[in-house]
Parts: C-alpha cells; structure tokens; sequence
C-alpha cells in the first residue's frame, strides 16, 4: 500500500512541484490548501505530469476542526509537509497580524493534531530569512539566527522555535526544517509553474511578465549595495530540485534514518547571482530583452546570501542539478504556455 502524505498548501507554487515529486516517487498525496494564493487549476497540471490527481480539501490550516476532518477523512497519513503560509516579505511588513496569525497558528494546529493521529514526522518550509543579514558567506546551518529583516522572516523563526520547543518536550514525532534560498523556474512540461494572483512578489514572476509585455518594466530595488554590481545577491535554486529535497527528507523521517528528532538543512546551489546578473543570464538564455529601471530600497531586503548546501549534499544525499539558464529557461516556458 502507498504511504500517504499531506501538503498543506499543496497547490501552491512548491507544493504543486512537490506533490508531483511526492507521486512519481509512489507516495500517496492529500494536498490542504484555502487558495487564497493558488488556483484549482494546479491539480489538472499535476495530473496531466503524473497521471495521477491528488486528493484535495479546499481548507484553511487556521481552522483546526476543519483540518482533523481531512485527517480523519484520510486515515493512515504517515507524514505532513506543511508549505501554507503567507509568504512575500513587502506585503508582512504593512500586513504583520495577517502574517503572525496565519503563519503561527497554522502550525500549531498541525502539530497539535499529530500526536492524536500518529503521524510521524513533520517537513517544515523554512527559509534562509531566518539568518537575516548573515556574518559570514556562504551560510551553513551552524550560521546564529539573527533578528529578523520582516514579519515574515520572523514568522519563520518562530515557527523553528515552536518546532524545536516541542520535539524537545517528547512529542512522538520527527521533523526536518528545510530552509530555502531562492526557488525559481517551472516544472519542464510548463504544466505547473509560479502562479501568483495579482502583482507578483517575487522577482522572476516579474520578470517574466515583463519580459512578456504583460508589466511595463522591472523595478531593481536598490543598485547600491555592497556587492559587485550594486543590486542584492540570492541564491537561486530550480524548484523542481528544491521539490526532489522534501521526498528525500520525508523517505529520511519515515524510513528511520534520521539522526535526530530534529534535523535542519540549507537548501540552495551555493552560488550567489544578482538582480542585474539574473536580468542579463534571462536575455542570454532567452533571448528576449528585460525592460527594467533601478528604484529605491526595498525595507526588509537582505544584502546578499547565498547557502553552503554541504550538510545537505552530504548527510540528506540531496543536491541541486539545474543550471540557472535551464531553470530561467523553464519559468519563460511556463510564462509563454500562461498567455495562450
């Protein structure tokens, strides 16, 4: 029998790729998801790649009684990979009770409800926001957490310390916290991609409706930064190769070969691009030209980070594949199958 999963935030924009990675490696995939950031329609992509649907509960992880009927709808869930959360760091510094609310009680009430249902073990979706401006680069897992750039930097710090707090007290479960660099691109049918409802947030969204006409130009925030050219450095990492990290660490949790009730791995390519970098490798591996203007600073962004993903490429066996001209090439794909 298939061992079954839940994704909350499943069809969202990693949750959609990790569902597909979730089904092509046999497990079974309950995907939770209120869509307030994502559309049905993401559930026809991962069927059309796996030819399999997922079940799926338009739920929000807020309401606890409502996510217990899921649970209890779907007897024999092994493990969670919990993705739903509110996400863009501009809209958590004007909106942080949105930000706290959502992305802290969520949580709980997964963690809560995991015990009463023998579940095993918990990925979380953290972030390298947790580092804030870090010390040294790159960043390994050892690097302090530092206080936090925004709300939803913060959101996440908390949600490791409500995590760690409560494996220490005994809880009958594992988790592995994966903390995120950049994911960027599509899958590579084009049948599941970045999705975001109004104006996009992040960057290569952005981008790419620009690039397609669809905005007038991109806004750098800020080119005078202490980096080569001036515009923020990140760590950009193909989401279908962040998607791959979840299934190994869910293999990790339920096969018993975690070290420790809690483990926490850096997730990223360990190479550090720029804004402008990003914009000129986009022209080059598509050919199509960026219209963009340099603004004023972004409050909450952080400078330039980029990960050491050795603990990971060591101990979780996992590594990232992609190059940036493929992964770029894919989210222009996604954008061009989007305007038909």
């Amino acid at each position: 029998m298939k061992k079954k999963i839940l994704v909350t935030g499943g069809t969202g924009y990693i949750g959609s790729h990790t569902t597909v990675e979730l089904q092509n490696a046999g497990y079974e995939v309950v995907i939770i998801d209120n869509l307030s950031n994502s559309n049905m329609n993401v559930l026809d992509g991962i069927e059309k790649i796996t030819g399999i649907r997922p079940v799926f509960s338009q739920t929000d992880c807020n309401d606890q009684k409502a996510v217990e009927k899921v649970i209890a709808d779907n007897p024999g869930i092994l493990g969670i990979i919990h993705f739903a959360a509110s996400k863009a760091v501009g809209e958590s510094v004007q909106k942080p009770l949105l930000y706290y609310r959502n992305n802290l009680v969520s949580l709980i009430n997964l963690l809560e409800l995991m015990p009463q249902h023998n579940i095993k073990g918990l990925v979380f979706s953290s972030s390298c926001t947790v580092y804030g401006q870090p010390d040294i680069l790159p960043v390994t897992e050892d690097a302090p957490i530092k206080p936090a750039m925004s709300p939803y930097g913060n959101t996440k710090q908390i949600n490791e310390e409500i995590i760690r707090d409560t494996i220490y007290a005994g809880a009958p479960f594992k988790s592995i916290m994966l903390r995120y660099f950049n994911p960027i691109g599509a899958h590579p049918s084009a049948e599941i991609g970045e999705l975001p409802i109004g104006v996009p947030q992040n960057l290569v969204p952005f981008l790419t409706q620009t690039a397609a006409g669809i905005r007038p130009e991109l806004s750098v925030f800020g080119d005078d930064y202490d980096t080569p050219d001036g515009s923020c450095i990140r760590d950009y990492i193909n989401v279908v190769d962040l998607a791959k990290a979840h299934v190994i660490a869910i293999d990790r949790m339920l096969g018993d070969k975690s070290k420790d009730n809690l483990e926490i791995f850096n997730l990223g390519t360990g190479n550090g691009v720029s804004v402008l970098e990003l914009i000129n490798t986009f022209e080059k591996a598509t050919g199509v030209k960026v219209p963009h203007k340099i603004v004023g600073r972004r409050e909450g962004d952080i400078e330039k980070v980029w990960a050491n993903p050795k603990h990971a490429n060591e101990v979780l066996g996992w590594k990232a594949q992609e190059t940036l001209e493929d992964t770029l090439r894919s989210a222009w794909k996604w954008q061009q199958k989007l305007a038909k």
